[in-house]
């Protein structure tokens, strides 16, 4: 192996292993907190954990053998199997982020009737089509057999190995990606765009009247004043942060692995092998980042994690000092005797 394939299978050892811990942790908030299971965007949030977590164990192994070994690590079924969960699982959670985008754009546009346009009922159905949605590309892949190894990826992905097949293989990579990674980035634009000019909105009437607070309250000290401008400033730069860093990490993990695929249908240009798998390993980052961008680092999520832990670590202290009084007691006869 050369040292490119080194860092490579590295780097997909660390993003499984991140992958598995930071979605368990997101599973086990979901489940210990009954108030996060009561929010409707509980069920795309859980939805998407669980597509990463599948990725995590299914897909992301066979690309680290496939790095290793030069060749497809499996049987032609696994492969198969593998192949179309994979395209499965991308395409859902590239629609479960449109989803929450949705579900966030509703309520911050339209907060009085919220719970009636959004209720558990209406998040199932949205999951229901995301689900059929993300089911057709892979159906129609493996009827035309078009799941298999590819040694560009190093996966067990989308593959057309008959050259007679090429043109319907060109039109279908197309739709697919035009209506899994194009139409989900569109959504998320128009309804996170939206959700910003709303909170910019609302900042500017915050601002009016923290202005017009400051001006008349003239013997205020001039650190609270200063306090109450950063907060203002802080308060207008937090919404734009929050949305960039949910189209921005979609677009940077996503964006060069469907640029790539396009490209690689085009036989003029030549791919890298390495570069081919670096976008891969992107696209897989995204397992990666969603935990920590959709749930671990909100507040509720924090808190719910914060308790876990701690009930843990309270119940290894009570055992471990349980068992230091242990041998104590045990000598307490000998001395009364």
């Amino acid at each position: 192996m050369s040292i490119w394939e080194l860092l490579l299978a590295f780097l997909v050892v660390l993003l499984m292993l991140v992958a598995l811990l930071a979605n368990v942790l997101v599973l086990m908030c979901f489940l210990y907190s009954a108030d996060i299971r009561k929010q409707v965007p509980g069920l795309f949030i859980l939805n998407l954990t669980f597509c990463n977590l599948l990725m995590a164990v299914s897909s992301m192994p066979l690309t680290l053998a496939g790095i290793i070994y030069k060749s497809q690590p499996a049987g032609d079924q696994v492969c198969h199997a593998v192949g179309f969960l994979e395209t499965f699982l991308t395409t859902s959670s590239m629609l479960s982020m449109a989803a929450l985008s949705i579900d966030r754009w509703i309520a911050v546009v339209f907060p009085l009737s919220y719970h009636s346009k959004m209720r558990y009922r209406d998040a199932a159905l949205i999951l229901s089509y995301t689900w059929l949605h993300s089911a057709s590309f892979p159906i129609v892949a493996a009827s035309l057999s078009w799941l298999g190894f590819h040694h560009l990826y190093a996966s067990c992905t989308l593959c057309n190995k008959r050259p007679e097949d090429r043109t319907q293989f060109v039109i279908f990579t197309g739709v697919f990606h035009a209506l899994s990674f194009l139409l989900s980035l569109v959504v998320l634009c128009f309804t996170y765009l939206k959700v910003l000019k709303v909170a910019r909105f609302h900042c500017k009437r915050i601002d009016v009247i923290t202005m017009q607070t400051l001006v008349l309250l003239v013997d205020i000290h001039p650190s609270v004043r200063e306090r109450c401008l950063e907060e203002q400033r802080r308060r207008r730069q937090r919404a734009t942060k929050k949305i960039s860093t949910f189209i921005g990490t979609f677009i940077l993990c996503f964006a060069p692995y469907v640029i790539t695929r396009l490209v690689e249908l085009s036989s003029v240009v030549h791919i890298n092998s390495h570069w081919g798998i670096i976008s891969k390993c992107l696209a897989y980052s995204k397992a990666v980042s969603d935990p920590f961008v959709y749930s671990l680092l909100r507040h509720q999520y924090k808190k719910t994690w914060k308790d876990i832990l701690n009930k843990i670590l309270k119940r290894s202290s009570i055992n471990s000092s349980a068992l230091a009084g242990e041998p104590h007691s045990r000598n307490l006869p000998q001395l009364n005797e």
